[in-house]
């Protein structure tokens, strides 16, 4: 077919340019674009797009080839294009409304859109990267770590499953502790012989493996059934070393054929080596948790321990202390107190006469009345508690109890001769209880009261010795108890 001479001047163009008739047949069309379309211009003039492209009718190119014919309206985009044999290429298209039809104009972009992909894969992988980072530093529960790590696997690898096999050196064996993108729960119940089988080889000669056809491989992995019923094609382990030392391994699995590129095989060793980090960081965390369980136990236990000493020492107040904790915490709950203030306000009343281990025998187990100056040196026992607590950080948040449970309402109680809400709020509950406890018990000195007079100069000192909200609820409390 003759082309008009106008087209002469498109011949050596690098970039492609087609004229499409009304008929939809090529009728020009220059060299660079018969390669864009794998073809020459003999191949492809007269022809139509339709005839040559099967499926092309589904394209945006198409559609708005249609419109430019019919509606004579131009159109500029950016175009994927997929050949026969699967290869993508990428092109701007600029497409006019002419006399003859359309003229289409091509720029092959191919290059600069893998560029582009491979850059946002780059980023995406680094991102990946910091989120398991971060990951790792926020949490200190292990499996829920390693599931976001494989999950960000999965994305970023561009694979179908991945999972985590942790070592197990009492036992010799590789364990799954996580995973993700299986389709059986046979996975969680995964147990590989360490040094034995295709993962466990692996694992024990520190060796990644990737194998890009199972069914090409010559030794079948020992979970081959699993293997088939999952659909995996690919398979891809790192070993996970830490300090020297095996901690486990990370499988990946997708369920087509997959090369993989020297960049991905270097972003899977980098997950790899998160993998490590965050089972470390993890048994570090549990650890950790396990030591600061113990000295938590340890504290508590000597604690109780000095409350219980007080108790022997002074015989007339045997079984008070624990009464009291117990009612205060009570009390404090009623109240709409914070858990983790709870915990201070316990440790505070099993500790509220920790000061007196600072009094003379001679005054704290006298059995008559103490004259003004024994009454100085008993005074002292709220200091004598700070100066023995605020030293020591982890009991400096019990000290407004021992230090403050002799404060009254009224501001005329002792050490400080605070007054309202002056006064701690903890020491204020205790204050009401300590008061109940030692008015309910008998002493050497004096029978127990009656509950009706305990009430009663309870209720009588609202507002003078103990904060009337906190006495309106605990009597309310004690009276719903004795009904």
């Amino acid at each position: 077919m003759d082309q008009p001479a106008e087209y002469a001047i498109l011949d050596h163009l690098r970039e492609g340019c087609q004229v499409i008739g009304f008929d939809r047949r090529y009728r020009y069309v220059n060299a660079a674009a018969a390669r864009h379309g794998r073809s020459t211009p003999i191949e492809l003039i007269g022809q139509k797009m339709t005839d040559l492209y099967p499926g092309v009718e589904a394209t945006t190119l198409y559609t708005l080839l249609e419109r430019c014919l019919d509606q004579r309206l131009p159109a500029e985009f950016e175009n994927e294009f997929t050949y026969p044999n699967g290869a993508r290429a990428w092109f701007t298209i600029k497409m006019d409304p002419i006399p003859e039809g359309a003229f289409i104009l091509s720029i092959d972009i191919t290059d600069r859109k893998r560029a582009e992909d491979s850059l946002q894969e780059h980023v995406t992988r680094l991102e990946a990267l910091r989120a398991i980072d971060l990951a790792i530093v926020a949490t200190g529960d292990l499996t829920s770590t390693l599931e976001g790590v494989l999950e960000r696997v999965v994305t970023s690898l561009h694979v179908d499953a991945a999972d985590l096999l942790l070592y197990r050196p009492e036992r010799g064996t590789l364990e799954y502790v996580a995973g993700c993108g299986f389709r059986q729960a046979e996975a969680g119940q995964t147990v590989v012989p360490f040094g034995q089988g295709l993962a466990g080889r692996t694992a024990f000669d520190r060796r990644a493996v990737i194998i890009e056809d199972l069914a090409r491989h010559p030794e079948p992995p020992e979970r081959g059934a699993w293997f088939a019923d999952e659909g995996f094609v690919f398979y891809a382990a790192i070993p996970l070393v830490t300090k020297g030392n095996p901690i486990g391994l990370f499988e990946v699995f997708h369920r087509t054929a997959l090369t993989p590129s020297p960049d991905w095989i270097e972003f899977l060793h980098a997950l790899g080596a998160q993998a490590s980090i965050a089972i470390d960081h993890g048994r570090l965390y549990r650890d950790l948790q396990r030591v600061n369980l113990d000295l938590t136990l340890a504290y508590e236990r000597t604690i109780e321990g000095w409350s219980y000493a007080l108790d022997l020492r002074d015989r007339e107040t045997k079984g008070h202390t624990l009464r009291v904790t117990a009612l205060t915490v009570r009390l404090a709950r009623l109240l709409g107190t914070a858990e983790d203030e709870i915990t201070h306000i316990r440790r505070g009343a099993l500790l509220h006469d920790i000061g007196k281990m600072g009094i003379p025998d001679t005054i704290l187990l006298k059995p008559g009345p103490l004259t003004d100056d024994e009454w100085k040196v008993m005074r002292m026992h709220p200091t004598y508690a700070r100066d023995l607590l605020y030293p020591i950080e982890y009991l400096r948040p019990c000290l407004p109890i021992p230090y403050a449970h002799h404060e009254k309402w009224d501001g005329s109680g002792y050490p400080l001769g605070l007054k309202d809400e002056q006064i701690p709020l903890a020491a204020r509950l205790f204050a009401v209880v300590d008061v109940w406890d030692a008015l309910s018990s008998n002493r050497p000195y004096r029978p127990a009261w009656t509950q009706t007079e305990v009430f009663d100069h309870i209720q009588g000192q609202a507002g003078i010795h103990f904060d009337p909200q906190i006495v309106e609820v605990f009597l309310r409390e004690r009276r719903a108890r004795s009904a």
